[in-house]
């Protein structure tokens, strides 16, 4: 595959819970193991609505809080704390050169374009009051530098303004992961325009749909199907519809993603405490073999006590 693709008023809404699990869901036993396996209780959902700018500061304050630890027992969350520095770096200067009005999200629900989403919205209170360049014709490059600064306009970013983003949905989808999807699309206000198409199709339609997108984020890892040898910033091959791909989280490993995500208490899809642990469609995505408890192929621990990178696609078929 050539092109890889792994909210303004307050509103009182009710949240549904069955897909929007917390890390170690309270459901299973009240009170569960944090990363570095002390007692940590999550924290429940939020019934109300909250506006995307007081979303956005939250998240700031979250990760720059983070990044302050002064973490010496945990080696994994150290080299979290590194890699959120390069992936916002990476998330920053697409901001700088393309602006919120050109860029998009691809978002799936799955645990890394979620962790990509969280870095996305807590660069963006940064941004709020600069001037953004406009977006040239060169813009598309595999040189993140090659566009240059471009003079800015004198119209600043809008932070109220719903992020862009596509959802290819699978040809069989789990009823969990649309759910979820719905749910965080809703709670962090994403623009979210869903395509039931094959994905070069999907992405022509919405390119139709949105001319004034011109790069879009990915949550492509590494050790992702034709993540290998990806960088930063890539542009589509031949072939398909024309547009920068961004992979902020290109270089982080499963563990960090997890702990990322438990650190930080995002809620994640509940399939990811059945064992799964890279979601797919129903045909082809099963609980993890290597998560099985005592061999018993019917239980299964979480998806983030798996460690190892090349066993994270066991339980898919493609």
């Amino acid at each position: 595959m050539s092109c890889t693709l792994s909210p303004e008023n307050t509103t009182t809404i009710t949240m549904i819970h069955d897909s929007l699990a917390r890390p170690d869901d309270p459901r299973i036993n009240g009170v569960a193991k944090g990363v570095s396996g002390e007692a940590t209780t999550a924290a429940p959902i939020a019934q109300t609505r909250r506006t995307l700018p007081a979303i956005c500061y939250e998240l700031r304050g979250k990760i720059d809080a983070f990044l302050r630890e002064d973490i010496t027992d945990d080696d994994v969350l150290r080299s979290v704390q590194a890699q959120v520095g390069v992936s916002m770096g990476v998330i920053e200067e697409a901001l700088r050169r393309y602006g919120p009005n050109n860029l998009s999200l691809s978002y799936n629900g799955g645990k890394d374009c979620l962790v990509l989403l969280i870095l996305i919205l807590a660069c963006l209170p940064a941004w709020d009051a600069l001037p953004v360049a406009p977006v040239s014709s060169d813009a598309i490059s595999d040189d993140p530098q090659s566009a240059g600064p471009l003079p800015p306009t004198s119209e600043p970013t809008e932070l109220s303004r719903p992020l862009q983003s596509i959802y290819i949905v699978s040809a069989h989808p789990f009823a969990e992961v649309e759910e979820f999807v719905e749910k965080s699309a809703q709670e962090y206000h994403l623009d979210l325009k869903r395509y039931a198409l094959p994905m070069r199709p999907a992405l022509e339609a919405y390119l139709k749909d949105r001319p004034a997108v011109k790069a879009i984020f990915l949550g492509t890892r590494r050790t992702d199907p034709h993540g290998e040898f990806l960088s930063h910033f890539n542009p589509t091959d031949s072939g398909w519809p024309q547009f920068m791909r961004i992979h902020p989280v290109i270089d982080w490993h499963y563990v960090e993603i997890w702990a990322f995500i438990r650190h930080l208490e995002i809620p994640f899809c509940e399939l990811y405490n059945r064992g799964f642990t890279s979601l797919g469609g129903v045909t082809d995505t099963r609980p993890n073999p290597a998560l099985a408890v005592g061999g018993d192929a019917s239980k299964f621990r979480p998806a983030y006590e798996l460690r190892d990178d090349d066993e994270e696609r066991l339980g898919r078929d493609r």
